[in-house]
């Protein structure tokens, strides 16, 4: 009896070790998969001299798409709105990244911020899935700390005011960087966890993470 309730505990363990793998697998895939080709739609932005897209209009979309791609998850249209997201998101992107190429640091703030951010997702992520910690304790500070983060934004788009701007850029690294360890941590310890949600997650939080990177590093040289 004791024996057969063993291996039925391993074999447990060896499927949900499997699906857990799985998932990992098909989200860092389509994820790069993702990120390729929003990069591709920030340089057709680029290419055509695409005018920056309203703030409203863009957090619309980066809010509201997440939710019907969320929602139709198990749905063979949950690949195709997560295209259609990242490659939206991409062609927001490109003004943008033009506006920190015009300055006189350009090239040095763009790629110092691409390099960056690449850096710290590779090692959060590294870290989080070589040492299986789990990280869900960190889920409602990441929720609460968007929703600050996003007033704070807000609002100084209105005041404009340089060291806010900065402060509020240090905050958003901060806190991206918990999300990525909270997302990675998820596909790790959640079995319910879908490979199209994690991605959309992932991308999100590295898109973030980008914007808030060229900004600090546009400042610190004094070109912001």
């Amino acid at each position: 009896m004791q024996t057969e309730r063993a291996s039925t505990v391993t074999q447990q363990a060896q499927s949900q070790a499997l699906a857990t793998n799985k998932v990992i697998r098909n989200t860092y895939m389509l994820l790069s998969m993702t990120l390729a080709f929003s990069a591709i739609m920030a340089f057709v932005a680029m290419a055509v001299g695409a005018p920056p897209v309203h703030w409203i209009v863009m957090l619309a979309i980066f809010i509201g798409m997440p939710f019907g791609i969320h929602a139709l998850r198990n749905s063979v249209w949950s690949i195709p709105l997560t295209f259609a997201f990242t490659g939206i998101m991409g062609f927001i992107l490109g003004p943008i990244v033009s506006l920190y190429l015009s300055l006189p640091n350009g090239p040095a703030i763009v790629g110092g911020a691409l390099a960056s951010t690449a850096l710290v997702f590779v090692g959060l992520s590294a870290y989080a899935l070589v040492t299986r910690k789990d990280f869900s304790f960190l889920g409602g500070f990441v929720f609460v700390g968007f929703l600050v983060i996003l007033a704070a934004i807000i609002a100084n788009l209105f005041l404009a005011i340089p060291a806010l701007s900065l402060a509020i850029s240090s905050a958003v690294v901060l806190l991206v960087s918990a999300a990525i360890l909270w997302d990675t941590s998820r596909m790790v310890h959640d079995g319910e966890a879908n490979y199209v949600v994690m991605t959309v997650s992932l991308f999100a939080n590295i898109y973030v993470l980008f914007l808030h990177m060229m900004n600090l590093f546009a400042m610190l040289s004094g070109d912001n």
